[in-house]
C-alpha cells in the first residue's frame, strides 16, 4: 500500500462521472441523487440551496469528494486546510491509519495532504465539475452551492507565495491552466451547452475560514484575520477552539455523559485563545468585516486535542470529534450567542448529523458542516435525508442566532441518547473470519449468531408479512423461536450494522413476532417425520433448552431419540429459574409443543439412567445437556443464599428470604435475581460488585433494565460479612487490565456498609462434575468435559460443555451433537422473495431511522449489499466492480488511497480492505510498495502485472495464464468496462 494520493486528471474524472452515471445512476458510488427545489439562502454575496455539507477533512480533499458530497445534497463545503507546510513534508508527520469513527470520532491529520497547488487544483476542478453536472443532470441551481477556503495556521505562511498564490487563484481562476483545462474537456463532453460553459464564473470562493492550531495567541489569529478582511478581501469566519469552554466545564461535561475515559490535561485549555481575549476581539472583527462590507462570524468548532491512552490511533494525540464533541460545541455556542445577544453570526461543525441538524438551522445556526457522519456506513448517501429534512423547513435569511434556543439545545444534548456514551463498553463489532479476496458480501448479524440464523431473510419476509414463512426459516436453525426470541443474548443484534447509523435493528423481537404470528400455521402444516434408514438412537440427559434442540434436530431428521428430565416439565433453568417477567411458561410451552412434534420421547420426572445402562438399553448416541444448576461459592458469613435456589424457590412460589436484599455479582443471573427481589417486596435491592458497571458481564439491556427498575448499585466493593442487617464491604479500585481484558479491583482498606439482611450469591454458577466422573467421563480443571467425550458417542453441550451458556449457544452444540448422530448436515431451501432486491436494499443506504413501521424496514439487507468499504471511504477508493454474471465485487484503487483506515474500522469482517482486497495498481512503484496487497497493475497489450498467494507474475489475458478464473473475470472487466479507473 502507498498513502500517497495521485488526483485524477479531469477528463478521466468527467469520464468515470459520464460512465458510471449513464449505467448505473450513480455517481461515485452514490445512488441516491439529491435534486434541490427552488428555496436558496443568501450567504457571502452568493446562495446555497440547503445550507450543509462537508466540514475541512478527508471529505473535501479531493475532486471526487466533493462531487459525491454534491451528488448527495451538500450545496456548502469547507475545503480542507491548506498552509505552508504540504505535501511529503506534511505526509511524513501523519500517523497511519488517521481516522478512527467507530463511536465518537478520532482522527490525527489535520490540513491537506496534497501539495497547495494540487489541492487548488482540486477545487477547480470539483468546482467545474458541479457547474455542469448541476445543470445537465438537473440536480440544482449551478450558483446554489458555495466553496469555502481554509487556511492556517500563521500570518507569515498565508503571506508567504505559496498560499498568497491559492488565495488569489481561488479568487479568480479565470487564467490559470487548470480552469482552462477543465472548460475545454467540458466543451468535449458537453459540446451543446458551449455557451453556457464559456459563462462558468472563474470565481470559486470568496470567503474564508480561519483554522488555528491549538496555542495560537490571539494577536496571531486577530491578525490573520484582519489579513484576510482588509487585504484580500473575503468574508471571514474564524474557527474557535472547545478550549474556549474552559478546562472544568469541559471536563464536567464529558465525564457527566460517560467519556470519562477520554484523556486530557488542562494545558491546551491554558495555552488556547481564553474567552475573555476571544470577546473583545471578535467585536472589533465584527466592526472591521462590517467597514469593509463582509460577513464575520465564528465557525464553531474546532475538533479537541486528546490524548491517546489506550492505542487507538498509532500517534500520541489525537483529535476528538463526532457525537462527544457536540456538547462542547453547543455549549460554546450558546455562551457566545448569550455573549453577543445572537448577533454574532455561528457557523457549525461538532457533531452535527440528520437527528439534531434541524435543531441547529431551527437555531439560526447555519451553515452546518460535519465530518463524522459521512466517515460511517452510508457515507455521503446520508447528506441526501438531511437535504431532505432541511427542504421541509422554512429558510430566510440570517438575522439572528436563538440564544434561548441554542442554550435549551445545549442542556438537551447532555441527555440525548444519540450523544451520552453507552455505560458499557462497545461489543466487538467485527466478525473474527477475514474478508475474502472475492465475494465477500456478508451480513455480520449472521455471522455473529452462533447457529448462523438467517437473519435477513426472516426479517424480510416478517416485513413483507409472510410470518409462517419467517418461521420456517427461524425453526430450520432454531427450534427455539419463542425463548430465543424472548431472552436470547442476541449477540447479532451487536454486529448489525445499523449499530452505525442509529441502533441495531431488533432482530430478537422480530423472531417474536414471527413466532408469535405464524406459530399456529407452521403446527398445522407439521408432520411426525418418517424414520430414517439409521440405527441410531439418541438419549438426551436433561430437558432445558440444549436438550429439547437436540431432540427437535434429531426428531426432524427420524432419528429416535428419548429426552429424560428429571422434573416435571421441559425447559430447564429457563423453565424455573428466569422470572416470569422475564419469560411466561406459555411461551416455553410452545417451544415444547414444537419439539414433542417431532415425535421425540419426553420422560420427565425421571432421572437418566448411567452411560452403561442407556447402552445397555440400545442408546448408541448420548447427549450430556444439563444445566448449571451449582451455586458458586461466596465464602462470608452471615445470611448467605444462591441465586438459583432462591430464584427457583421465588418462582415456585415458595417463601424466600427478603428484607433488604444485596444481590453480589454482575452477569445477567444477578440481574434477575435484584430485579426480581424488588418485585417480592423488598425493602431495598442493591447489587454489589467489586468493579465497575462498565465491567459487569451482564448484557447492557438487561443492566439497564435493572437500572430502569430501582435496583441501587454499590460499585467498587468486595463483601467481607453480613451481619445484624448490615453487609460489610471493603472498598476497592480498579487497577491494571487483567486476562480477562478487564480493570482488575484491588483492595484499598476502607470499608462502607448497607442495611442488607439478606445475600443472595450470584457468582460462578456450575455444572455438577460428579454426574461425568461417575460415568467415566473426563473432565478439565473446571469440572467440565470437551464436546465429544472420551467415551465413544458421548458428548456435552449447552452449560454441560460450556459452564452457564447462553441459549443459542446450546442449541449449536445441539445441531453439532445431531449432525454428528445424523452423519451429515441438513440442506434447506430458501422460500422465494425471502432477500430483498438490490435496488430496495441500496435505497436504504445513509437512511437513519428515528421511527419505522417493522423492523424490515431498517434492515439494511447486507447479504443482498454490502459494500461497507466502498461507502465509508472518503477518497472512493474502495469501488463497487459489476461481473458479466451480475455480482457485485470490491476493486481497491490504490492511487485514491491514503491509508486512512476508516475502511477497516467498518468492515465486518477482522480486516482491512486497504490492505485486503484485490488491488488495482496505477505504476509499477505503487505495487512494488505495496507488498501485501494482492492485486495487479495493466501493462497494456492485454498483459497484467498480478500479486496473487504471495507469488508475482505476468499474465497475458488474451492466452493460457495461472490466474483463477473469478479473478480473471474481474481483471478484464475492470480493464473493459472501467477503464476509467486505470489512470
Amino acid at each position: 500500500m502507498s498513502e500517497w494520493m495521485t488526483p485524477i486528471p479531469f477528463r478521466e474524472l468527467m469520464t468515470w462521472i459520464t460512465t458510471e452515471y449513464q449505467s448505473e445512476g450513480s455517481v461515485f458510488g452514490v445512488h441516491r441523487p439529491y435534486r434541490a427545489g427552488v428555496k436558496k439562502l443568501p450567504i457571502f454575496g452568493e446562495t446555497i440551496e440547503t445550507p450543509f455539507g462537508p466540514a475541512a477533512g478527508p471529505n473535501t480533499q479531493l475532486a471526487q469528494n466533493i462531487v459525491a458530497g454534491y451528488f448527495a445534497g451538500a450545496r456548502f463545503f469547507e475545503l480542507k486546510t491548506v498552509q505552508k507546510m504540504d505535501g511529503a513534508e506534511l505526509a511524513a508527520c501523519i500517523s497511519r491509519p488517521c481516522i478512527l469513527a467507530e463511536d465518537e470520532c478520532y482522527n490525527c491529520e489535520w490540513s491537506t495532504e496534497l501539495y497547495v497547488q494540487q489541492a487548488f487544483e482540486e477545487y477547480v476542478k470539483a468546482w467545474c465539475a458541479l457547474k455542469i453536472l448541476s445543470r445537465v443532470y438537473g440536480l440544482g441551481d449551478p450558483s446554489g452551492f458555495v466553496f469555502n477556503m481554509s487556511v492556517g495556521y500563521d500570518l507569515a505562511g498565508i503571506q508567504g507565495e505559496k498560499i498568497d498564490s491559492f488565495l488569489n487563484g481561488m479568487i479568480d481562476a479565470g487564467e490559470t491552466p487548470i480552469f482552462r483545462e477543465c472548460i475545454r474537456v467540458l466543451k468535449e463532453f458537453f459540446p451543446a451547452e458551449e455557451e453556457y460553459i464559456d459563462a462558468i464564473t472563474p470565481h470559486i470562493s470568496g470567503s474564508v475560514t480561519v483554522s488555528t492550531l491549538h496555542g495560537c495567541p490571539p494577536d496571531e489569529i486577530e491578525r490573520i484575520a484582519s489579513y484576510l478582511l482588509r487585504e484580500k478581501h473575503l468574508h471571514t469566519f474564524v474557527k474557535c477552539n472547545p478550549t474556549l469552554l474552559g478546562y472544568e466545564t469541559a471536563r464536567t461535561i464529558l465525564d457527566e455523559m460517560g467519556y470519562d475515559y477520554i484523556a486530557f490535561d488542562d494545558h491546551h485549555f491554558n495555552e488556547d485563545l481564553q474567552y475573555k481575549d476571544a470577546v473583545p476581539m471578535f467585536r472589533r472583527l465584527l466592526a472591521l468585516a462590517e467597514e469593509h462590507g463582509l460577513e464575520f462570524g465564528l465557525k464553531l468548532s474546532n475538533t479537541f486535542p486528546v490524548d491517546v491512552k489506550a492505542g487507538e490511533l498509532p500517534s500520541q494525540e489525537m483529535y476528538m470529534a463526532g457525537k462527544s464533541l457536540f456538547p462542547l460545541t453547543t455549549a460554546m455556542a450558546a455562551r457566545i450567542a448569550r455573549e453577543f445577544d445572537g448577533q454574532l453570526r455561528l457557523s457549525y461543525a461538532g457533531g452535527a448529523d440528520y437527528f439534531n441538524i434541524d435543531k441547529l438551522f431551527g437555531c439560526g445556526i447555519w451553515p452546518i458542516t460535519m465530518a463524522t457522519t459521512e466517515l460511517k456506513p452510508g457515507g455521503y448517501q446520508r447528506f441526501s435525508q438531511i437535504g431532505d429534512k432541511l427542504d421541509a423547513l422554512d429558510f430566510a435569511p440570517f438575522t439572528r442566532v436563538d440564544v434561548e434556543g441554542v442554550e435549551a439545545l445545549a442542556r438537551a444534548a447532555r441527555s440525548d441518547k444519540y450523544h451520552v456514551k453507552a455505560v458499557k463498553p462497545l461489543p466487538r463489532r467485527k466478525l473474527y473470519e477475514k474478508v475474502p479476496l472475492i465475494d465477500c458480501f456478508t451480513a455480520p448479524c449472521k455471522g455473529g449468531c452462533p447457529i448462523g440464523q438467517d437473519i435477513p431473510e426472516y426479517i424480510e419476509l416478517c416485513r413483507q408479512g409472510r410470518y409462517a414463512s419467517a418461521l420456517r426459516v427461524i425453526t430450520e436453525k432454531n427450534p427455539l423461536p419463542f425463548i430465543t426470541g424472548t431472552i436470547c443474548a442476541h449477540r447479532c443484534q451487536s454486529k448489525c450494522t445499523r449499530n452505525f447509523y442509529d441502533e441495531a435493528v431488533q432482530i430478537r423481537s422480530t423472531k417474536l413476532v414471527a413466532a408469535e404470528r405464524g406459530y399456529d400455521e407452521l403446527m398445522a402444516e407439521l408432520a411426525q417425520p418418517a424414520p430414517a434408514d439409521s440405527c441410531a438412537k439418541a438419549a438426551i440427559i436433561g430437558g432445558g433448552p440444549t436438550g429439547m434442540a437436540a431432540g427437535y434436530f434429531l426428531g426432524r431428521a427420524g432419528i429416535p431419540a428419548t429426552i429424560f428430565e428429571q422434573s416435571g416439565q421441559l425447559g430447564g433453568i429457563v423453565r424455573q429459574v428466569i422470572p416470569a417477567f422475564r419469560i411466561s411458561d406459555a411461551a416455553i410451552d410452545k417451544d415444547a409443543a414444537l419439539v414433542e412434534k417431532m415425535g421425540v420421547e419426553v420422560r420427565l420426572n425421571t432421572k437418566a439412567p448411567s452411560v452403561a445402562e442407556l447402552k445397555v438399553r440400545g442408546y448408541t448416541h448420548i447427549f450430556f445437556a444439563v444445566g448449571a444448576w451449582k451455586a458458586g461459592r461466596l465464602d462470608i458469613p452471615g445470611n448467605v443464599v444462591p441465586v438459583i435456589g432462591w430464584l427457583k424457590d421465588l418462582k415456585a412460589g415458595r417463601e424466600v428470604p427478603l428484607g433488604h436484599v444485596a444481590v453480589v455479582g454482575g452477569g445477567n443471573t444477578a440481574m434477575d435475581a435484584a430485579r426480581a427481589a424488588l418485585r417480592a417486596g423488598a425493602k431495598s435491592s442493591t447489587l454489589v460488585y467489586r468493579r465497575t458497571k462498565k465491567y459487569m458481564p451482564a448484557d447492557a439491556e438487561e443492566l439497564e433494565l435493572a437500572i430502569r427498575d430501582g435496583v441501587t448499585f454499590l460499585e467498587l466493593v468486595s463483601p467481607l460479612e453480613q451481619k445484624n442487617g448490615r453487609l460489610l464491604c471493603e472498598k476497592m479500585r480498579l487497577g491494571e487490565p487483567d486476562a480477562s481484558g478487564r480493570r482488575r479491583p484491588e483492595p484499598t482498606g476502607e470499608t462502607v456498609s448497607i442495611d442488607c439482611d439478606t445475600v443472595i450469591s450470584a457468582v460462578g454458577e456450575q455444572v455438577e462434575s460428579e454426574l461425568f466422573t461417575s460415568n467415566g467421563i473426563h473432565v478439565d480443571s473446571r469440572g467440565i468435559p470437551d464436546f465429544q467425550t472420551n467415551l465413544e458417542n458421548v458428548y456435552a453441550g449447552g452449560d454441560a460443555m460450556r459452564g452457564p451458556a447462553t441459549v443459542v449457544e446450546g442449541i449449536a452444540d445441539a445441531q453439532a451433537f445431531a449432525n454428528a448422530v445424523i452423519g451429515q448436515a441438513r440442506t434447506f431451501k430458501m422460500p422465494p422473495h425471502a432477500a430483498a432486491s438490490r435496488e430496495s436494499a441500496l435505497a436504504k443506504k445513509g437512511v437513519l431511522c428515528e421511527s419505522a413501521k417493522c423492523e424490515g424496514d431498517r434492515c439494511l439487507s447486507c447479504n443482498v449489499v454490502c459494500q461497507v468499504c466502498a461507502d465509508v471511504c472518503p477518497n472512493r477508493a474502495n469501488v463497487v466492480i459489476r461481473l458479466p454474471d451480475g455480482r457485485h465485487q470490491i476493486l481497491h484503487v490504490d492511487r485514491m488511497c491514503n491509508e486512512c483506515g476508516n475502511c477497516a474500522v467498518f468492515c465486518p469482517y477482522d480486516s482491512a480492505p486497504y490492505r485486503d482486497k484485490f488491488t488495482l495498481f496505477l505504476d509499477r512503484k505503487g505495487f512494488e510498495e505495496s507488498v501485501n496487497n494482492q492485486g495487479f497493475l495493466p501493462l497494456g497489450g492485454g498483459k497484467v502485472l498480478v500479486r496473487l498467494a504471495g507469488e508475482v507474475f505476468e499474465a497475458d489475458l488474451a492466452g493460457d495464464n495461472p490466474l483463477p478464473a473469478d479473478i480473471e473475470i474481474l481483471i478484464l472487466t475492470v480493464l473493459n468496462q472501467y477503464a476509467y479507473l486505470i489512470g
